[in-house]
């Protein structure tokens, strides 16, 4: 099956976003630790224009560590980037961001000025989250699905920043389906564009491949070798997951496998290695 969600109001966030960034200083990008190249928006490099970017990876708690700090290396190689790992709820990993603002602007010091500053990502990578805890109160508008910001909006962070929040872009058609299966995964999309067992059944076979003694401790499987949909079933087995006559509710130990990976309870999971 082909994962292809773009929602109408996104088209306007596109051109909204292209205006918006011309009377911006510094660009500050949430991707996913989990997956920073999947869950970054690949026509914003263009609309930016070689405006300094602090690339936050958001959910840090959530991903392997090495991998990430092989990320915030991979990120910086560009001249006018600066990168740090997060988990946008916490404020005290978040308290970093003003200073790499600062940092990124020089030219907008001195009484008078503001460092203008944009929030930007795709849906549900926390950028609400982010603003509300750099401003210390609830003031974006959050929720646990995508797409939920529908309007610009703009906030002061303090005398020297202010912060714009944006609606989350994804591109109209996901033409690297391996990176649309990751956000699937992840819960980037929603699961009205995907058929739930096929993005189940992809986890559990990069679970198997690249995360298996944390898959095998978190469902005490006895094998993880086997096919995905074979180990999903086990994963029901073992969850008590059946129905009339033993047979395992299949959909039930995906929505499982899904729902855990999410929340990090299998452990910390990185779907992407940098370049």
């Amino acid at each position: 099956m082909t994962i292809n969600w773009f929602p109408g109001h996104m088209n306007k966030a596109r051109r909204e976003l292209a205006k918006a960034l011309a009377r911006i200083d510094v660009v500050i990008e949430v991707l996913d630790a989990r997956l920073p190249r999947s869950s970054q928006n690949p026509m914003l490099n263009d609309l930016r224009a070689g405006k300094p970017c602090i690339a936050v990876l958001n959910r840090r708690d959530l991903a392997d560590p090495l991998v990430t700090a092989a990320w915030l290396r991979a990120l910086e190689r560009d001249d006018d980037t600066l990168s740090l790992a997060i988990s946008a709820t916490r404020p005290g990993s978040v308290r970093g961001i003003p200073k790499l603002c600062h940092k990124l602007a020089p030219h907008r010091r001195g009484p008078g000025k503001t460092v203008r500053c944009m929030v930007v990502g795709i849906p549900n990578v926390g950028k609400s989250t982010l603003i509300n805890t750099l401003l210390g109160r609830s003031i974006a508008k959050v929720a646990d699905r995508p797409a939920v910001t529908k309007s610009q909006q703009r906030f002061q962070l303090d005398r020297d920043i202010s912060l714009a929040d944006t609606p989350g872009v994804l591109w109209p058609k996901l033409e690297d389906q391996e990176g649309a299966y990751r956000l699937a995964a992840t819960g980037a999309i929603r699961e009205t564009a995907f058929e739930f067992m096929d993005v189940a059944t992809y986890a559990a076979r990069f679970l198997a491949e690249h995360y298996p003694s944390l898959l095998q401790a978190r469902f005490k499987l006895d094998d993880v070798s086997q096919e995905p949909r074979r180990l999903i079933e086990e994963i029901g087995r073992r969850r008590g997951f059946l129905q009339r006559g033993g047979v395992v509710d299949l959909e039930r130990a995906g929505e499982t496998l899904l729902r855990e990976l999410r929340a990090g309870k299998i452990g910390r999971i990185s779907f992407e290695q940098p370049p």
